[in-house]
């Protein structure tokens, strides 16, 4: 007698695959910098007063640059021993920092505090409270001249001499208070060919910024006027979004006034902390 009921076969169903078989996923952002207070031990109270008054200058410049675009600059050359380390301590490391060649070069670093940007170089030692340094904004002086239309044309290219000269139309027109104009090279066709010829046409400028986040932001400035290059990479640094952006500086990597305003509150608490 021949049974309507089969077996089911083998090799389906809940545990009848082995571990490595499962499916593997792409793993999640990871690395993101969150705030977390620096809290330095202080042994000698009275040898930090100084240090104490200069993050005081620091969260009042805050509050001014927060209200009215008010920047401000503090010298730190006169801290000394127990004061200088507290104020680095305090201030730490945050999501940004800037390269700035030249003739006086400078490397600069935000503090976990947005908008307190401590600036070193030969001779220098200073912090700046604003939405960015103000040395970045001579980001286009030539490291690498730019050749324009000029620039030898090579095999392979494809879009990259109207990608140029809508850059040189929108860079030309720019003016203060410009919306930003970005150019998508990841959602257009280019060749290799094409970011070399636009690498050489537009040149390059003398400073490189790069933000921490969920991955990375690499900002390069070129030597044409407000054209930045603006690259983003995912945690495991594939690059996901490759822009050239018409500003005077990418919105990435300026402090908001809301940041600022917050950046004063938790440097008070901070300080409170200190005692």
């Amino acid at each position: 007698m021949v049974s309507n009921f089969h077996l089911p076969p083998s090799g389906f169903g809940p545990g009848s695959q082995p571990l490595e078989d499962e499916l593997g996923y792409m793993a999640f952002p990871s690395g993101m910098r969150t705030f977390a207070p620096q809290l330095p031990a202080v042994d000698d109270p009275s040898a930090v007063v100084p240090a104490l008054g200069a993050l005081a200058e620091m969260a009042a410049s805050c509050d001014r640059c927060a209200e009215s675009d008010r920047t401000a600059s503090l010298d730190l050359s006169g801290l000394t021993g127990p004061a200088r380390r507290l104020v680095a301590e305090t201030l730490g490391e945050g999501e940004v920092s800037m390269q700035i060649r030249g003739r006086a070069a400078r490397a600069v670093q935000e503090s976990v505090f947005a908008g307190i940007w401590q600036v070193l170089g030969a001779g220098i030692d200073r912090v700046e409270i604003a939405p960015v340094p103000a040395a970045a904004l001579a980001a286009f002086e030539p490291a690498r001249p730019a050749a324009g239309l000029q620039a030898p044309k090579t095999p392979g290219m494809g879009n990259a001499p109207a990608l140029l000269v809508e850059l040189l139309d929108k860079s030309a027109a720019w003016a203060p208070g410009t919306a930003p104009h970005v150019v998508n090279l990841t959602l257009l066709p280019h060749s290799e060919s094409d970011l070399a010829w636009l690498d050489a046409a537009l040149g390059e400028g003398v400073v490189t910024i790069l933000s921490r986040g969920y991955g990375n932001c690499r900002i390069t400035a070129t030597a044409t006027q407000h054209v930045w290059r603006v690259q983003f990479f995912n945690s495991m640094d594939a690059l996901i979004l490759d822009t050239f952006e018409v500003t005077d500086m990418p919105e990435v990597a300026l402090a908001a006034p809301e940041d600022l305003a917050d950046s004063a509150r938790r440097l008070r608490e901070v300080m409170e902390a200190i005692g």
